[in-house]
Formats: C-alpha cells, sequence, structure tokens
C-alpha cells in the first residue's frame, strides 16, 4: 500500500482544532499485521500531529493500551493471533483503562454486513483500507473532538460527585460521605479484621460565638477548626466530616479504642492550645469529645448508627461534666 505524507492542511487543521480545545492530541494506536504499514500509517498521523506507537499483534495492541494509555486505536480487523474483532471486544470490557478508547476499525471488506458487524463488535469508526489517508486524519480530528467531550463530561460529573460529597463552608467530608464511607470502612474492618474507633467532637458554647460576634464569625470559626483538626490526625488513613452544626467525626481505621482516646486527648489539647483568628480578634475555642469503636460493640451492632449512637452518648457525658474533655466508651452505654 502506498501512502501519501502531503498532509500538510490536514495536519495544520488537526492542530488548530486541539488548540481551540485546548487539550493536547490524543495519544494513537496503529494495529496492523504488517509491520510496514504499521510503520507507514505511523509516520503520516505523527505528521498530522498525533503522538503515535505501533503493534502487530492483538496481544501487543492491549498490552499497549494498558500501558501507554493510548485514546485511539486504528485497527486492522484481520489480525493474527487475535482477529480484530475479539480486540474491539476485549477493550470495551477491559476495566483497567483510564477513559474511553476511540476504536477506528480498518478492513479490505466494506460492505454493509462488513460495517455492522465491525460497530457491533465495538468500534466507534469503520474504514476501508482503500480509503484515502486524508479522509482517515479527517477521522481522527472527529475521534479527538469525542474524546475532548467525553473528558469534560467525565469531569464535570466528578466535580459534581465531589461536591455532594463535601461540606460546602468547611471543605471536609459532609454527613452523607461520613455515612458512606463509614459503612465501607466498617466492611474493610469486618472483612479483613481489625479495630475501627470514632471520634464525634462537638465546639462548646458556639451558639455565644454566633450570639456575641455574628454568624459570619461562626463560619470563620467553622472553617478554622476544620483545618486545625484535620492538621491533628496522625495518619492519612484518618479522616474527617462534617455531621452538622457545630460537631464534626473523626474515622480512625484500624485503632483500638486507647489509642483513639490518644488521638482525641491530642485533638483537645491541639484545639485550645492556640486561639482561633477572625475578623473580630483572636477567639479562645475549646471542644468537648466521644469516643467509640468496633471494639465494643459486638460484631451484629457493628453499623454507623450503633457506633455514632455510643459516641454521641460519650460527647454527651462530656457535656454534661463540664466540656472541654474527652470521655470514651467504657462498654456500659
Amino acid at each position: 500500500m502506498r501512502l501519501s505524507k502531503s498532509l500538510s492542511l490536514e495536519a495544520s487543521l488537526t492542530e488548530s482544532h486541539a488548540v481551540r480545545q485546548n487539550v493536547p492530541n490524543a495519544k494513537v494506536l496503529i494495529v496492523d499485521r504488517d509491520p510496514k504499514i504499521v510503520e507507514s500509517l505511523c509516520a503520516v498521523v505523527e505528521e498530522a500531529g498525533y503522538p503515535t506507537t505501533g503493534a502487530v499483534t492483538g496481544t501487543q495492541a492491549l498490552a499497549k493500551i494498558k500501558s501507554d494509555g493510548c485514546q485511539i486505536v486504528i485497527l486492522d480487523r484481520e489480525l493474527p493471533e487475535i482477529d480484530g474483532l475479539v480486540l474491539c471486544a476485549a477493550i470495551r470490557a477491559a476495566r483497567v483503562l483510564p477513559g474511553y478508547v476511540y476504536i477506528i476499525l480498518r478492513s479490505s471488506g466494506d460492505s454493509e454486513k462488513d460495517v455492522l458487524v465491525g460497530l457491533q463488535a465495538g468500534a466507534d469508526d469503520y474504514v476501508s483500507k482503500q480509503t484515502p489517508v486524508s479522509q482517515l486524519i479527517a477521522r481522527l480530528t472527529t475521534a479527538q473532538r469525542i474524546l475532548a467531550l467525553e473528558q469534560n463530561l467525565r469531569t464535570s460529573l466528578e466535580e459534581k460527585t465531589r461536591w455532594a460529597m463535601t461540606d460546602s463552608l468547611t471543605g471536609v467530608r459532609n454527613r452523607r460521605c461520613f455515612d458512606l464511607e463509614l459503612k465501607r470502612e466498617l466492611k474493610i474492618a469486618r472483612r479483613y479484621g481489625g479495630d475501627l474507633s470514632l471520634i464525634v467532637i462537638d465546639v462548646d458554647y458556639f451558639k455565644g460565638v454566633n450570639d456575641q460576634h455574628g454568624h459570619a464569625v461562626g463560619d470563620e470559626v467553622l472553617e478554622a477548626i476544620a483545618r486545625r483538626l484535620e492538621g491533628l490526625l496522625p495518619r492519612d488513613t484518618d479522616w474527617l466530616a462534617r455531621l452538622g452544626g457545630e460537631e464534626f467525626g473523626v474515622v480512625l481505621p484500624q485503632t483500638r479504642l486507647r489509642g483513639a482516646a490518644k488521638v482525641a486527648e491530642s485533638i483537645r489539647a491541639g484545639v485550645e492550645a492556640r486561639p482561633f483568628a477572625t475578623q473580630v480578634g483572636l477567639l479562645p475555642i475549646k471542644v468537648s469529645l466521644g469516643v467509640s469503636g468496633t471494639q465494643q460493640v459486638q460484631p451484629r451492632e457493628r453499623d454507623v448508627e450503633e457506633l455514632l449512637r455510643r459516641a454521641d452518648a460519650c460527647l454527651y457525658r462530656s457535656k454534661r461534666d463540664g466540656r472541654n474533655r474527652v470521655t470514651v466508651d467504657d462498654g456500659g452505654i
């Protein structure tokens, strides 16, 4: 097959399109049983502004898609070892790919039946091997545009999910996220063993801050407390959520009550140690804490509601006994 390289116009159009979208051109994988065709197509596609790599078997192709992050595949239907249609299905079934892979299937057969079979196997586009190379490059422009739209949609969905799980004031996990993630942590602890502890934290006399200084200052205090609490967590696996109002929850995976009690006391002392800067000046803040854990709960009762109920009961005792203190579940709640 002879492949023309006089594609400066098509390359220019493709490059300017990518610039308008402000995204780099996708990496293209050329798959053909003939190494010379792979080499020739790679040269043409690279001239059009796309980074390329090649493969001559389906096994090589699948490995490169996974390892090199190829987003567009120009695929020969008639492959040795693994047929092109089988490879299409394998790409669609793969679960470890970072994003969508756009597949252009090339074949010497271009009947309506051939096209339908190719599309049903998972291809996004189908071209005859007699199709001019200039048209193949133009189809890459379409693939690039679709991949950009897919990425924008993916990013938008991820952002919406993140906002749905984040407290808008403090930026930490919200109550919905707390319930879901704590449930997941409990499943992990149940499956692999080990204990999990929960600390519930309430800001002492927070109503007085709002009443005396206004809700804007109260919001400043909550934001600052959230930042400080995150800084007081000892491990990357420990995490913080705002449960509502001036109440926060800290989850400590793989932690027994004795260790959780030490963390809680460190948090209490860390909050009390330095006043918080606000628009009305420095405000001293103290917190009360309640600690519960799976260590004190029967296996059949280890759920979010029970851990939270026991931690809340301990928090109530801290409040009742004078505030600015830690109370740990002694099993008698």
